[in-house]
């Protein structure tokens, strides 16, 4: 499934709406997602939204989306 992330960059500065950032994830579960995320950066995990046919089709027609491996 398509996980999408909403994230701070860095865990130093207090979370500001402007500063969300997204990423889109290919994991089995949320948890899953999470433990990536974490181990890998050093963001600031906001909310994990799983996306369903429509709406991972929606996000597809942005010029921002990228699936992130690690």
């Amino acid at each position: 499934m398509i996980f999408k992330v909403y994230y701070q960059p860095t865990k130093t500065i207090n979370p500001r709406r402007e500063n969300t950032e997204a990423l889109y994830l290919d994991a089995k579960s949320e948890v899953e997602a999470r433990l990536l995320v974490e181990e890998n950066t050093d963001y600031n995990v906001e909310f994990i939204e799983g996306l369903n046919s429509k709406a991972l089709d929606y996000e597809k027609q942005s010029e921002n989306f990228k699936l992130t491996e690690f």
